[in-house]
């Protein structure tokens, strides 16, 4: 069983950044790829950014193509997401997911451990 847990969320104002970090718990975790998703208020959890095993392939969405990064040190079993250009509508709690399985996963159900999450609000 893997544990993940996130941090470094907050409030920022628009155009700031932040970067959110997940540690994970296993001696396992190169062999997962990694991911980000997100849910706003009164919508559903999406997908953000996803990393594979070795760093190797990363893949986002377009709402924050060019703004985010998402980036991982095994030796540290965490991965990142730097944010910039912070805009109020990525106001969400930030989840931090591994996959288990070969390949790449854009949805939930692609994922198998879950962090609790980090809120971001984006707000002046």
């Amino acid at each position: 069983q893997e544990q993940l847990e996130e941090s470094g969320g907050g409030l920022v104002q628009p155009g700031g950044s932040l970067r959110l970090s997940c540690a994970a718990s296993g001696r396992t975790f190169s062999t997962y790829a990694m991911a980000w998703f997100r849910q706003g208020p009164g919508k559903e959890r999406e997908f953000v950014a996803s990393i594979s095993r070795f760093g190797g392939s990363t893949y986002y969405t377009d709402s924050v193509k060019g703004r985010f990064t998402i980036s991982r040190v095994n030796a540290k079993i965490t991965v990142y997401l730097q944010m910039s250009s912070l805009k109020p509508e990525d106001t969400a709690v930030y989840y931090c997911a591994a996959r288990t399985r070969y390949g790449a996963g854009f949805a939930e159900n692609d994922y198998d451990y879950w962090g609790q999450g980090t809120q971001v609000t984006v707000s002046s």
